[in-house]
């Protein structure tokens, strides 16, 4: 209830909670305070508003004193039973319907400008049947009690309760209340007895009648006895093999029906709501072997029972550490574990080969003392039982500083001189070239000195060609440096110039055998061409015998074609070798033509067997003599 303020305040007074049932009365007490230096000479009136306190919003009007206006569904129902100018606003409501819940407002008018809408507020609940107050669980074996009640805040009658189908209840006891508060008042009766779980299911009921009326008011509840499960029943544990399936059963007594859930761990498989449950597990991995749990829960109590399934399978895959990268010196401790059943052997292999000792236990262990570089590589740990085999690996990477290897060194080249620096490492190192005598560095920053490096696996490689007198010394020998470093440590060599001598000889030996061949290759072509001479008569000289100084000698010998085809087959390898030499001799392609093939030949009638020009004199009118750039040429005609 609302309690009215200090006095000289707008203050009112109203019960926050009433309550009626249907087309009977409700009366609902106010007392109103206003300032006290307001005067109310010209009479002191009020309204009640239903549902908003403000006029702008135009709520419905339940009474006002002023004139008889009201809202339609308040004709002739209300009526302001307190005294206004005692300062009493109660309210009389008859014949009141369900539609009438909801908020009452009072707004004191004291005239001109002393209106005043207070924002408090009753809250009327019309009820058409009794309120049965029911615990949340009704569980069997335990005491009850209900309770149901009936307002009475009618002055003009008042109700009465009474209990309906009690006849089969167990040792009832009903006690009678009645609660005032504020003018405003609540009748209650109360039935106390213990349910057992055969009234599950049972009506009750409770009726409130107006004596001398005809309003009687009736509620009917079925009683929901509720039991926790009472037995849970499942298979009894069991073994079966990987990759079998099996069915797990559960049943439970309890009511009503319980949630069913089959667990394995925290995991929920399958529930259902019913009274049984089953649970169907095919193609069985080793992960689920374990406990399964069949849990009842109706609301009112929990029950469950586990049973243990064992999945006889091969080890399963091995739990080992992760790829480590250590320093080198450094020790470090191998963990692998495992499971199957039966428990299997663990043996540790480094790259193949057997490390450590073989266990039979679920944990192993492999302690790795100083490691060098030589423990770099890959650590596998092997599960076995008579089931089958499981293994898991891990990488192991033992970081060190840079070593120098042997094949660096400085060589002599056709080019000059090739220095190249070899090392290994871990990070792998960086290489550097220096030339004290010149005070230059070179990396890959630098484009002189056709720098190269290359990387593979923990070794690089760095080379440079020097190419310059200048950058040798006097005697023929190098000063080149090597610098190798990473992260941890550096280091510079000399490196020192070898295989020169052998490199000199085998020059000297190259060009000497490159001039015999070439030789041997003239001399054989010369041959050739002395033996087509004494075949062919010697052409030349009788040429030379006959013209003294001819502009043009034709000569149309024909040969049995036959032997030409050999010649000309014998002079085209001795010609295509001849080619290939030069060109390797000279670098370049030479300007040597090749002789046409036999075919070009057969389709000749005419066979040119030598041309020659003896002198460059003109004949007969024939043009000859000397070129802009002192050449002879002569002016060939056919006939």
């Amino acid at each position: 209830f609302l309690h009215i303020g200090s006095l000289g305040q707008w203050n009112v007074w109203i019960p926050r909670d009433i309550s009626a049932m249907t087309n009977s009365c409700v009366v609902i007490p106010c007392t109103f305070m206003y300032p006290s230096g307001i005067l109310t000479n010209r009479g002191t009136h009020g309204i009640w508003y239903f549902g908003q306190p403000y006029p702008q919003l135009f709520p419905p009007v339940v009474i006002k004193t002023r004139t008889e206006i009201v809202h339609e569904s308040y004709k002739g129902r209300t009526k302001l039973i307190g005294d206004l100018q005692q300062r009493n606003c109660t309210l009389l409501i008859s014949n009141i319907g369900t539609e009438h819940s909801g908020r009452y407002y009072f707004r004191a008018d004291l005239g001109g400008a002393n209106i005043y809408t207070y924002p408090d507020f009753s809250e009327l609940k019309v009820l058409d049947q009794p309120n049965i107050d029911i615990p949340e669980k009704i569980v069997a074996d335990e005491n009850l009690k209900l309770t149901c009640y009936a307002p009475d805040n009618c002055p003009e009658t008042r109700p009465e309760i009474q209990w309906m189908h009690t006849d089969y209840l167990p040792e009832t006891e009903y006690t009678a209340g009645y609660v005032e508060e504020s003018n405003t008042a609540v009748l209650s009766s109360t039935l106390i007895f213990t349910p057992r779980p055969i009234h599950n299911g049972q009506l009750l009921g409770c009726r409130v009648y107006y004596p001398n009326t005809t309003l009687v008011y009736e509620r009917l509840i079925s009683l929901d006895v509720k039991y926790a499960p009472r037995s849970v029943w499942v298979n009894g544990s069991m073994e079966v093999m990987e990759g079998s399936s099996v069915t797990l059963n559960c049943e439970v007594d309890s009511n009503p029906p319980p949630r069913i859930s089959w667990l394995f761990g925290d995991q929920e498989l399958l529930w259902d709501t019913a009274s049984n449950a089953s649970l169907s597990l095919e193609d069985l991995t080793p992960s689920q072997e374990g406990f399964y749990t069949c849990v009842g829960d109706n609301g009112y109590g929990v029950m469950n029972t586990s049973m243990y399934l064992a999945v006889l399978y091969p080890p399963s895959e091995p739990v080992v550490n992760g790829s480590l990268t250590i320093l080198e010196g450094s020790s470090i401790s191998l963990q692998c574990s495992t499971q199957g059943n039966p428990a299997p052997t663990l043996t540790w292999l480094k790259d193949g080969e057997l490390v450590g000792t073989i266990t039979a236990e679920e944990v192993s262990v492999l302690e790795l003392l100083e490691l060098t570089p030589q423990g770099d590589g890959q650590y596998r740990c092997l599960a076995e039982n008579e089931h089958g085999r499981a293994s898991s690996s891990l990488n192991i990477t033992v970081e060190y500083a840079p070593v120098l290897l042997d094949e660096s060194k400085c060589t002599v080249v056709r080019e000059g001189v090739q220095c190249v620096c070899m090392a290994t490492g871990n990070p792998e190192p960086v290489i550097e070239f220096y030339l004290p005598d010149k005070n230059i560095t070179i990396n890959d920053t630098d484009g002189r000195y056709n720098y190269y490096t290359h990387t593979d696996g923990h070794t690089s490689t760095g080379m440079i060609k020097l190419r310059e007198k200048g950058e040798r010394l006097g005697n023929g020998a190098v000063n080149v440096h090597c610098s190798i470093s990473n992260m941890y440590g550096s280091e510079s060599f000399h490196l020192e110039l070898q295989q020169e001598k052998k490199y000199m000889m085998a020059v000297i030996v190259g060009t000497i055998g490159g001039v015999a061949v070439i030789a041997f290759i003239i001399a054989a072509v010369r041959y050739v061409g002395h033996n087509n001479k004494k075949e062919n008569g010697n052409p030349g000289q009788d040429l030379v015998s006959k013209l003294e100084n001819p502009a043009l000698y034709y000569s149309t010998v024909k040969k049995d074609k036959q032997c030409l085809r050999k010649k000309v087959l014998k002079t085209e390898l001795l010609g295509s070798k001849f080619n290939s030499i030069l060109e390797e001799s000279t670098g370049e392609d030479g300007d040597y033509q090749p002789v046409g093939s036999m075919a070009d030949l057969e389709r000749q009638e005419l066979n040119y067997a030598a041309l020659q020009f003896l002198g460059g004199r003109s004949r007969d009118g024939g043009a000859s003599g000397r070129g802009d750039d002192g050449s002879d040429y002569t002016e060939i005609k056919a006939k």
